[in-house]
């Protein structure tokens, strides 16, 4: 028997990693499925060394393993996930903001910084332009603007820790619905789904959102078990998921599954089920009116606002999602790790086989995914810490710790490995990231002040207006913006296009200035959609007793829209 049993150790150690490495090799030589937006594998991975690639893969695979063995791991779960999952994703730091929709959120935060929290109330949704965003996150950014600085790092540092922190809510949610185990397996199986990695560092609300949902469900059912002051903490998490985000409005539903769920196995508390019933009906009762109270005092206030947003993500949103959707097979096989899906897949079969019905809770959202075919890796995103609660939840039906660790390590080296030397570098490409070293470089310039001149062409589908606040992110100095409006879509592409809000962008009041003279203390720059081999008369004009200084115009060739950034200053020469 002990042979036996080392037997299948050695074949766990070397059984595992091998499937592993072959499911990477057959997702790599089937990359074209990946639809992705941002991070297709057919992009990201267009010319990979496969020779240099798998033994990192091994590698990756090895110490995550380990690292997973390590008895801190067992004593102190919640901390070493904590822990691990914020040392990881600081490492994705460097990956610039390559969404365009951060130029929103960096907006609203900075006219909270600018103007206050009591503007910022007033103001949001009218002279704050609010798009079909919510006011939480904007307003969290704010202040960290106006605690620490108008600095990304400390962007950076409160969405990963926003993450870290989901990762352990996904265990303490594990650990109340089964046990510790499923638990920890299903915060560290988390960390293998290397989409994630492409969105902590931005400056967003998905990953905000994401906490703000798994918050929400983990104190609802423990509110529901244990009452007292957790019916307080799920109030108020309920409250901060329904103003991140809309689509969290329909995710929102889980809670009625929880309360259901319950309800039917009466568990809390008492030794009667009936009492048990009652305890629970009370307790749903006071954490929903209190969570009504206090959005619907919120609701109320910007009512106006709220139900134009309302209208018009009915009107525009929800028809653009079938045109702008990304497959499943490009979420679930390739931005989510395929052994995650797998063991997803059979714990389905495992909680019908076992009439598990607590399964319903972490599995409602995946289903709701499903049916109303949402198609977007960033709105479905949202969704991840139930979609690794459910592959643990598959895994706790293998006996054995080695395998269910290797299965883990696999899962998580494999991820961190595609997201480190193949996502992180190929956003690193991306033509967004000129306006952040731009802005460095000329951070280090003698000027007090820049020029910001935008130039709108024919052949991209942005206005180039929304640049500026990307730009003014990464840079200390104070920012005049000039523009010409003399080009625009046409009304009709305006309302089908995918960034529409581009063309709706209102510049803010703090970019407005006159370049009236030649001035040494401000600089210049042009952003343009790809290199610019002419500037239009108007800039011509502002910028004569200017030169060029440098250009930044680093592009990945796969989009159409790549802008670019031209440097200037007066009495000085071009550089090499």
């Amino acid at each position: 028997m002990p042979e036996q049993s080392k037997l299948k150790t050695t074949l766990s150690h070397l059984l595992i990693p091998l499937v592993g490495i072959l499911v990477f090799i057959i997702l790599y030589l089937f990359r074209h499925l990946d639809n992705n937006r941002l991070t297709s594998w057919n992009w990201v991975f267009s010319d990979l060394n496969m020779l240099f690639f798998i033994p990192i893969l091994i590698v990756g695979i090895f110490i995550i393993f380990r690292v997973f063995s390590l008895p801190f791991a067992r004593q102190r779960p919640g901390l070493f996930l904590f822990l691990i999952s914020f040392a990881v994703c600081s490492v994705f730091w460097k990956v610039p903001e390559v969404i365009i929709d951060a130029s929103r959120y960096f907006t609203q935060a900075k006219h909270f910084k600018l103007y206050g929290v009591q503007y910022f109330i007033s103001e949001w949704g009218n002279g704050i332009h609010a798009w079909t965003d919510l006011p939480l996150v904007p307003f969290l950014y704010g202040i960290v603007f106006k605690l620490f600085g108008e600095s990304r790092a400390f962007i950076q540092v409160l969405t990963t820790l926003f993450f870290s922190f989901t990762v352990v809510l996904t265990y303490l949610t594990g650990k109340s619905l089964w046990d510790e185990s499923t638990g920890l397996f299903a915060g560290a199986l988390l960390l293998g789904i290397p989409y994630i990695y492409s969105q902590v560092p931005l400056m967003l609300v998905d990953i905000p959102t994401m906490f703000f949902l798994t918050l929400a469900c983990f104190t609802c059912i423990m509110a529901i078990k244990k009452g007292g002051v957790w019916i307080v903490c799920s109030s108020l998490a309920i409250f901060c998921a329904i103003f991140s985000k809309y689509s969290t409005w329909m995710m929102l539903s889980v809670l009625v599954i929880i309360f259901v769920v319950f309800m039917v196995q009466g568990e809390q508390p008492g030794s009667e089920v009936r009492q048990g019933r009652r305890t629970i009906v009370l307790r749903g009762l006071i954490t929903v009116i209190c969570a009504a109270l206090l959005a619907g005092t919120v609701a109320l206030f910007k009512l106006d606002v709220i139900t134009g947003q309302i209208s018009f993500l009915r009107e525009y949103q929800v028809p653009g999602l079938r045109r702008w959707g990304e497959s499943f097979i490009s979420t679930f096989l390739y931005q989510v790790h395929p052994f995650i899906t797998i063991a997803s897949l059979y714990a389905l079969y495992r909680a019908l086989k076992e009439k598990d019905l607590k399964f319903l809770i972490v599995s409602w959202l995946i289903l709701l995914i499903v049916v109303f075919q949402i198609q977007r890796s960033r709105y479905v995103m949202v969704t991840f810490p139930m979609l690794a609660l459910m592959a643990s939840y598959g895994l706790q039906a293998i006996s054995s710790l080695n395998i269910k660790k290797h299965i883990l390590a696999c899962a998580v080296g494999t991820s961190l490995v595609v997201a480190m030397y193949g996502y992180l570098p190929f956003l690193q490409t991306m033509s967004l990231g000129n306006l952040q070293a731009a802005a460095e470089y000329m951070d280090s310039h003698e000027s007090e002040g820049i020029a910001v001149f935008t130039v709108q062409s024919e052949d991209t589908a942005v206005s180039q207006a929304v640049t500026v606040p990307i730009f003014d992110l990464f840079t200390d100095k104070e920012i005049r913006h000039y523009y010409d409006d003399s080009y625009s879509l046409s009304r009709e592409e305006i309302d089908t296009s995918p960034l529409r809000f581009t063309w709706e962008y209102k510049a803010p009041r703090y970019y407005s200035g006159e370049f009236t003279a030649v001035s040494a203390k401000l600089a210049a720059a042009v952003i343009s959609n790809g290199p610019i081999k002419k500037l239009p008369p108007w800039i011509e004009e502002k910028l004569e007793g200017y030169s060029k200084i440098k250009e930044f115009y680093v592009s990945t060739g796969i989009f159409k829209y790549s802008p670019g950034i031209t440097l200037y200053s007066i009495n000085q020469s071009v550089e090499p």
